[in-house]
């Protein structure tokens, strides 16, 4: 029997064109599959809009009503949902609350997990309480005297080399690379005007490494890590990922690290998975530190699918076909909400 799939993109956030990107290559690996007729979206403006002018709404529970652009309504039943949202409201949590009121099965991680770990203070918050080594950090919540204080004292403690990050953000956007201190109010501000909280993290010197870490087949699967390689005089900032110029590369062949490392990672990456309560898929990356310490960076409940982002080639350099995988998750969120119906 056929199983009505919607994927969900775009999305209203400074990553709305990535998650395009992302969605036409799940849209090819769902069409792998025969018994999925796959409805796609983009969510823009609080609608579901199709293609060819028509809007979408859940009216009850899973019904989908659309709207043809002559006014003809039809309707479906929504068997499974496929949010490929980068940032709000995917990443957030909201879109996840919005399909379980509507009772909708979804894959990926649930509306706590995705809000939780979107905001880099409150995942560093479960990184401390998991006893997983992370970057030394403060937060702020405001530009006030006592918290501009606070941030220059971290500053020098930091060794004049921080980051300052909006804490709601994604791709690296409202992120200030800082080694001169009279910017560093300036970069607060500027934080806080996207964000309510604002990150301060010392500077690691380091080489970027990430893991896939997904669930199939019943089990969980943390694969090896693959590596970004980011020029000498850049950081990881939104045009560097993505940017048709970006001097960035990636492979999922890793030199260098020893055994304990690599036993490290995998480790770090199972307790976050676990412990933050994660579901069906995360990007979890990682920092090798010059001293060979591991710190783990942050997580990316809804990773990157664009032909170069390193979540798809890593699941793939384990064996496991995209394709496989998103009719595995699909099976299982379906039999998940029907155990609680």
């Amino acid at each position: 029997m056929a199983q009505n799939i919607l994927l969900i993109a775009g999305g209203d956030s400074s990553e709305h064109e990535i998650s395009l990107i992302s969605a036409q290559y799940l849209l090819q690996e769902l069409t792998v599959n025969p018994e999925f007729n796959i409805y796609k979206v983009v969510l823009h403006e609080g609608k579901f809009q199709f293609d060819d002018g028509s809007y979408g709404y859940f009216t009850l529970g899973r019904t989908l009503e659309m709207v043809a652009p002559d006014g003809t309504v039809s309707r479906c039943t929504i068997d499974c949902a496929v949010p490929c949202l980068h940032g709000f409201p995917g990443e957030t949590g909201d879109i996840q609350a919005l399909l379980e009121l509507q009772g909708v099965p979804y894959i990926g991680c649930k509306a706590e997990s995705s809000r939780i770990c979107f905001n880099k203070v409150t995942t560093k918050f479960y990184f401390d309480a998991l006893k997983i080594d992370n970057t030394p950090s403060i937060f702020v919540a405001d530009d006030s005297a006592a918290s501009l204080k606070a941030v220059h004292e971290a500053f020098a403690r930091f060794g004049h080399d921080v980051y300052v990050k909006a804490a709601s953000q994604g791709s690296s956007i409202g992120c200030y690379h800082i080694t001169d201190e009279a910017l560093l109010d300036q970069a607060v501000r500027d934080a806080l005007a996207l964000s309510e909280l604002v990150l301060v993290e010392k500077t690691i010197e380091h080489r970027e490494l990430e893991v896939a870490a997904f669930e199939y087949e019943g089990r969980l699967v943390i694969t090896e890590p693959g590596e970004i390689v980011i020029p000498s005089d850049k950081f990881y900032t939104f045009d560097e990922k993505y940017s048709k110029d970006s001097g960035t590369t990636t492979t999922v062949e890793v030199a260098g690290l020893t055994p304990v490392q690599r036993d490290v990672i995998r480790s770090m990456a199972t307790r976050a998975f676990k412990g933050l309560k994660l579901r069906h898929l995360s990007r979890i990356d990682f920092f090798l530190a010059t001293d060979g310490s591991v710190l783990l960076n942050e997580i990316n409940t809804f990773p990157g699918m664009t032909p170069i982002s390193m979540f798809p080639q890593l699941m793939e350099h384990v064996g496991v076909a995209m394709s496989d995988f998103l009719t595995d998750a699909i099976h299982n969120a379906i039999a998940e909400q029907a155990q609680r119906a």
